[in-house]
């Protein structure tokens, strides 16, 4: 197939590629937080229904139950935690929704990436959101240039429930208290969640084949994680940027030759670069003085009070932080610290062992398994953003990451899969 003319070919496809497609016009009626787990609870009964009616042709691995088991160990920690604290039935049922609209999805999501889905149709649909970012994005210059709202609405759909009106708002612009500079959000609820979409954006628009798309890919990613200015942002990319790189050339003999000379320098000049180094994490932490100081001081109380009053399952809910971190939820801006607060060491743990196992998978097949490395990046990406970001939060927005993390850890390749559906119902 020509690959300019990537088209849906199953109703699995249809609803992935369209709800990535059309994300800009699902932000305007404040309904993405609601479409993703729509889409993944509709999807994963699919799943369950072709497993029983014996259509279902992609074996499901061991490493796809590591992340059930560890998802439904979040449930039984908030479950406990709200019964330890006598938190009653009407915020147990709240907690359990959340649940299936945040933890719950890293493990729907992967398990749907088994499905007839191919990864090309979720690369074409995320640098078709990247065109539009580009195309859209002297819009929301020239909005805050002539000052208009920086948010022009709340979507009625907030009364649903969720974690703040930001989900559901629409945001031209916002000023950064600490610079006063403006920065964008786009669809996502805060400017970092942006730089994190970016990121994965890059990562897909990386394997594009098209190179017209791949373009379109690459500049609209690198525009996402310049318009959020976020400092996890950047270094995420250049990470990215490295791995890539890494194994363009890691089949190469230039590797070795570059790296030797390399080695030699470092020890060298290694104290010097230590310093250096050093000096460039203190520059990128005082970039936001305010910012780095609120997060700390979260993270902290986090700390403190779960090691004091819940260690085992956690205080079941998140609750609002004193005046000192402007009234920001405890444990917030950090997947750990907030799992710890939450939901004790088996929260923290319920996520650390499906990672972990997922890094073991990858790694044994990076360099026989090109989708490997693609999971990999993605890994990469999830787990520095878990000591910026709380994960279940923005699960809606990179759920394609998901999906695509569950093909990597399929046992057959994505045309294998497609060809044993093709022949089931011939």
């Amino acid at each position: 197939m020509d690959p300019q003319t990537i088209v849906a070919q199953n109703v699995d496809e249809k609803i992935i590629y369209n709800s990535i497609v059309y994300s800009y016009l699902f932000w305007l009626f404040g309904a993405l937080y609601v479409i993703a787990p729509v889409i993944a609870w509709v999807l994963f009964a699919r799943l369950l229904y072709k497993k029983i009616s014996g259509q279902q042709t992609c074996r499901i691995s061991i490493s796809h139950y590591v992340w059930v088991f560890g998802m439904l160990f979040m449930l039984i920690a908030l479950v406990v935690g709200h019964l330890d604290f006598g938190l009653g039935i009407g915020k147990l049922i709240k907690s359990s929704i959340g649940w299936a609209k945040g933890w719950a999805l890293l493990a729907i999501f992967p398990l749907i990436g088994c499905l007839s889905i191919r990864p090309e149709i979720i690369y074409r649909a995320c640098c078709r959101v990247c065109k539009h970012t580009i195309l859209l994005f002297p819009l929301f210059l020239i909005a805050w240039k002539v000052g208009l709202p920086s948010t022009l609405y709340v979507s009625p759909l907030s009364i649903i429930g969720g974690p703040g009106p930001e989900f559901f708002s629409v945001s031209l612009y916002e000023i950064d208290p600490g610079s006063g500079v403006p920065r964008w959000r786009l669809f996502t609820p805060w400017a970092p969640a942006l730089g994190m979409l970016g990121n994965l954006y890059f990562i897909f628009a990386v394997q594009e084949k098209d190179s017209r798309w791949k373009k379109w890919g690459i500049a609209g990613s690198l525009l996402m994680v310049l318009m959020s200015q976020s400092r996890l942002g950047l270094v995420c990319y250049f990470a990215l940027i490295g791995f890539f790189t890494l194994f363009k050339l890691v089949r190469s003999p230039l590797l070795y030759f570059l790296l030797s000379p390399l080695m030699l320098l470092i020890g060298v000049v290694g104290e010097a670069t230590i310093n250096k180094i050093q000096i460039s994490i203190a520059a990128i932490k005082a970039a936001r003085a305010d910012s780095t100081r609120v997060r700390q001081a979260l993270a902290d109380i986090a700390v403190e009070r779960w090691m004091n009053e819940a260690v085992i399952f956690g205080h079941g809910i998140v609750e609002r932080g004193p005046h000192m971190v402007e009234y920001m939820p405890i444990g917030s801006h950090h997947t750990w610290y907030g799992l710890l607060f939450v939901k004790g060491v088996v929260g923290a743990v319920a996520l650390a062992i499906p990672m972990l196992v997922t890094f073991l998978i990858l790694l044994i097949r990076l360099f026989s398994q090109p989708m490997a490395r693609v999971g990999m990046a993605i890994l990469l990406m999830l787990s520095l953003y878990t000591f910026g970001e709380n994960l279940e939060i923005l699960a809606y927005l990179f759920w394609p990451g998901l999906i695509v993390l569950g093909m990597t850890l399929r046992a057959e390749e994505p045309e294998a899969v497609l060809k044993k559906a093709a022949a089931l119902k011939d």
